[in-house]
């Protein structure tokens, strides 16, 4: 098993849905553009969002068993992926990159 980093690249934004479709919230998300995660044999790192991580385990989980090469070719660097949270007003984007020693 290997160790996958995880990094936030970007956060959108979608007012427009927000007013049309969310309740009013104070408080949404912790996860900080350039914010680094390790994960370690496919494990969820601590402090990283619960729903970020349902949507983004399965992958970590296959390129720290060695795999990568999702849909056939979809990356530039086959030991990696890019995968958002699922919050649909405000998703997150998170690079996900083996550690190849």
């Amino acid at each position: 098993m290997k160790k996958v980093k995880i990094t936030a690249i970007r956060q959108t934004c979608y007012p427009d849905l927000m007013k049309q479709y969310e309740n009013p919230i104070e408080h949404t998300c912790d996860i900080c553009l350039g914010q680094v995660f390790i994960s370690t044999d496919g494990a969820k790192p601590e402090g990283l969002c619960e729903s970020a991580w349902e949507s983004m385990r399965p992958f970590v989980e296959e390129l720290a068993r060695g795999g990568g090469n999702f849909f056939d070719g979809w990356m530039k660097n086959p030991h990696s992926a890019m995968i958002s949270c699922n919050d649909g007003f405000r998703p997150v984007s998170f690079l996900l990159e083996a550690l190849i020693r």
